[in-house]
């Protein structure tokens, strides 16, 4: 019979005898009770960290859960690293959250600890996305701000997303520093949590006003969209806050026949049309498909239930419904945002674009064919809000973006943004079927004027402790004996981003790579294949990025080019053993 560890049970008892509410107890107390040691472990076992990102996790009692006291300590390790950043002055925040179960509640906790420590707190009334956070934090003036959300994760989740003074999440050595603040903080006697009603401003719809007016004047081709402004668009927010301002932003972009997904335009918790919130996932568009299949659509959107990532799907020349991964909605954003700016002599050399290094090379490709300045960062948006920061006022940022759904055009916000990307994928619609094309066809045109680049990702979940453990044993196996072949052909370089060394595998030297360090390894192959291992830093799984690249001789090749591109991903994994 399993047995409860003694330092799990010090730990929950810590709770028991602790300046805990009663409820709390009594959800502790019957974990015990019913020798739930397994939930009683993954509860205790360790303290939920405070990682660069804030906090994500499982809602319920326990130091390894989300609820109103790991919420209480975050927020006040933000707020006493606020007091040292800013000494002397007024310091203000803006808080917002997402539809998830709790969300208004942590919200509400996170505001009322900001005030009871002096700092001032614009608080949104009513859900809203996460990217409207960002311009919030911007726009008020803030020096941080708080986003409560889970993003994509299934429902028993919630979470915390800390901002910095430019709108985008902490980078070093600011998120370090904020780290630390929040393990010190080492008894709930230390967090404040009395509300001083005097310190919380309600905000809301004036600021929708003044993002929609922003995002509205960033359109490149409203020609285009006024003689295509019948296309046919299905949009679901699945359950989350992109109902807020995404029908509104079509509507101003100059869309007039937006159709909504109505099972799944009331905001819920409990997503109950879905089994995973996740754009990513094609269970997730079902509903939204079956709309655009019965009124012979142009355009499927859909957005996570925090509005910060959207998953498209387009015709394709059967007619058939499919949907785009995010490497092909993001190389298919850059290549029209360059077309159309260029097309408006708006290029003048000092414009750039931002790609992560786990994103398809074809933005690459696009990018050196414009004679436009790109940069690639480590994974994660707060690199690319980051690099906006530092070339702010001296060079143009156009757009960017990640494979995993997450893109922003323009300078408004300093995060990845499914309200203006929606907008803008209508408008490359338009743009494409104003001159003949569907969004498609124009697919297969880049790969047949830049390359057929196919990528696919592959997430293994390794749950708890013992998952934990396992992910890191898998690194540590790929990073002392990485794989000699992989597809038929030699890996040629070995990229070690922990410990920043790029190895030439076929000449044994080495160089730095110039980028912060991170727990990511990348084959290289002689053929120019690419695979990248990454734990996630929000989700209990590790990731396999599988990038393979051939030429497409013509459009009525792609079918058979894409088969056999899907062939060599497949042989690439199975030599990796994944």
């Amino acid at each position: 019979m399993q047995e409860l560890d003694p330092t799990i049970l010090q730990k929950a008892n810590a709770w028991l005898d602790g300046n805990y509410d009663a409820d709390v107890k009594q959800e502790i107390q019957t974990l015990l009770d019913n020798k739930s040691y397994t939930e009683l472990t993954d509860s205790f076992y360790r303290d939920l960290e405070f990682g660069t990102g804030g906090l994500r996790g499982i809602m319920g009692p326990g130091s390894n859960r989300i609820n109103k006291y790991t919420i209480g300590a975050a927020t006040q390790g933000l707020a006493n690293y606020l007091k040292k950043k800013y000494p002397g002055e007024k310091v203000k925040v803006a808080i917002a959250h997402d539809s998830r179960n709790n969300a208004d509640l942590f919200s509400r906790i996170t505001a009322e600890v900001f005030s009871a420590n002096d700092i001032y707190v614009y608080f949104f009334k009513a859900l809203r996305p996460t990217p409207e956070l960002s311009f919030a934090v911007r726009h008020l003036g803030c020096k941080s701000g708080v986003m409560l959300t889970a993003s994509h994760n299934p429902k028993e989740y919630n979470g915390y997303k800390a901002y910095g003074a430019d709108g985008g999440q902490f980078v070093s050595p600011d998120d370090t520093a904020v780290m630390d603040e929040v393990a010190a903080v080492s008894s709930v006697d230390d967090i404040k949590f009395n509300r001083v009603d005097a310190n919380i401003e309600e905000i809301g719809e004036e600021i929708d006003e003044l993002y929609l007016d922003a995002i509205t004047k960033l359109s490149v081709s409203p020609e285009a969209i006024k003689r295509q402004k019948d296309l046919k668009i299905v949009y679901s927010p699945i359950h989350g806050t992109g109902i807020t301002l995404v029908p509104q932003a079509l509507e101003r972009f100059g869309f007039e026949n937006v159709i909504l997904v109505d099972e799944q335009i009331t905001p819920d918790g409990n997503f109950p049309t879905v089994i995973y919130p996740n754009p990513e996932e094609k269970e997730a568009l079902t509903l939204a498909l079956k709309k655009a299949q019965d009124t012979d659509a142009d355009l499927v959107l859909a957005t996570d239930p925090d509005a910060d990532r959207v998953g498209i799907a387009v015709k394709n020349t059967e007619n058939e419904f499919i949907l785009l991964n995010g490497n092909q909605t993001g190389a298919m954003l850059i290549n029209y945002l360059l077309s159309a700016w260029e097309e408006k002599g708006k290029l003048t050399g000092k414009e750039y674009i931002v790609k992560t290094i786990v994103t398809t090379n074809l933005i690459e490709r696009i990018a050196e064919a414009k004679n436009v300045t790109y940069y690639n960062t480590l994974t994660g948006f707060k690199y690319i809000g980051e690099l906006m920061t530092k070339f702010e006022g001296k060079q143009t940022f156009i757009g960017g973006g990640e494979e995993s759904y997450g893109y922003l055009i323009g300078e408004l916000v300093r995060d990845k943004d499914a309200i203006v990307s929606s907008a803008f994928i209508a408008e490359m619609t338009a743009y494409y079927k104003d001159k003949g094309s569907s969004l498609f066809e124009a697919l297969i045109d880049t790969y047949v004027q830049y390359g057929f680049y196919k990528e696919k990702l592959i997430s293994l979940t390794k749950k708890g402790k013992t998952g934990a453990e396992e992910i890191k044993e898998m690194m540590e196996k790929f990073r002392t004996n990485p794989p000699a072949t992989l597809g038929g052909s030699k890996v040629a370089t070995l990229k070690d981003y922990e410990k920043g060394i790029e190895t030439d595998l076929l000449t044994n030297t080495t160089k730095k790579i110039e980028l912060p360090t991170s727990d990511v390894l990348q084959f290289i192959t002689e053929d120019g294949s690419i695979v990248s291992a990454r734990p996630s830093g929000t989700e209990p799984k590790i990731k396999f990025y599988c990038s393979v690249n051939g030429k497409l001789a013509n459009k009525e090749a792609y079918y058979d080019t894409d088969k056999q591109l899907d062939e060599k991903i497949g042989s690439i994994m199975k030599d990796l053993g994944v």
